[in-house]
């Protein structure tokens, strides 16, 4: 993984999509900035708080991502694997479907994922040094450098969409107590059903990620 340290960015997701996108480069590929001044976070909402908290975004290929790991349930995945990442470095994050960072029952970052021509491009932002109000900062003390490190061998490891969703699926009964967002509705996870595809169920309605 070939990553580019910025000092400051717009948004780290938008920088990487232009690259892309004028051909510039090509995945796997990161890049991640002290600050960002515009960063993009779930449904269009800012996520651009705090100096040197994670501002990261990487571009993977669409070949080289694990068989059976379908395009919606994405973020899931990749969010996951950098939430056993933090484990690893002692933290209790856990994380609130599909795609949330949770300390206890408050936010600390999220991911988003989208495809650029052939590539899919996950952006997170994560607060590791500051939070801002009504938000949490991560539980440990942890080197930014040393985490996108150890996060790239994880991602490397390609494990597959099985074997992850098989750890996730043991801690989904902790959103019961809250709420995600389909078509700009708010919508308890309370009775919500978790499929093998990383869906949910609610109300007979099944609701895919879709960030």
């Amino acid at each position: 993984m070939q990553i580019l340290y910025l000092e400051s960015v717009d948004s780290t997701q938008k920088y990487l999509k232009e690259l892309i996108q004028n051909n510039k480069i090509s995945p796997p590929y990161a890049v991640v900035a002290n600050f960002q001044t515009a960063g993009i976070g779930s449904r269009g909402n800012s996520w651009s708080e705090g100096r040197d908290n994670l501002f990261l975004s990487f571009a993977l290929s669409l070949q080289d991502l694990p068989k059976d790991l379908k395009l919606e349930s994405a973020s899931i995945y990749f969010s996951y694997i950098l939430k056993e990442t933090l484990k690893e470095f002692g933290s209790k994050v856990w994380l609130k479907w599909p795609n949330d960072f949770y300390i206890k029952n408050k936010k600390a970052g999220g991911m988003i994922t989208n495809i650029i021509k052939e590539s899919l491009v996950c952006g997170v932002g994560l607060n590791i040094t500051e939070a801002p109000e009504s938000f949490e900062k991560l539980d440990i003390k942890v080197n930014r450098e040393k985490l996108i490190e150890r996060y790239f061998i994880n991602i490397k490891k390609k494990s597959s969409w099985k074997q992850v969703f098989s750890k996730y699926k043991l801690e989904f009964y902790r959103n019961q107590n809250f709420y995600t967002h389909d078509k700009n509705l708010r919508i308890s996870l309370e009775d919500a059903s978790l499929q093998s595809d990383g869906s949910v169920v609610i109300n007979g309605e099944r609701i895919y990620s879709l960030r």
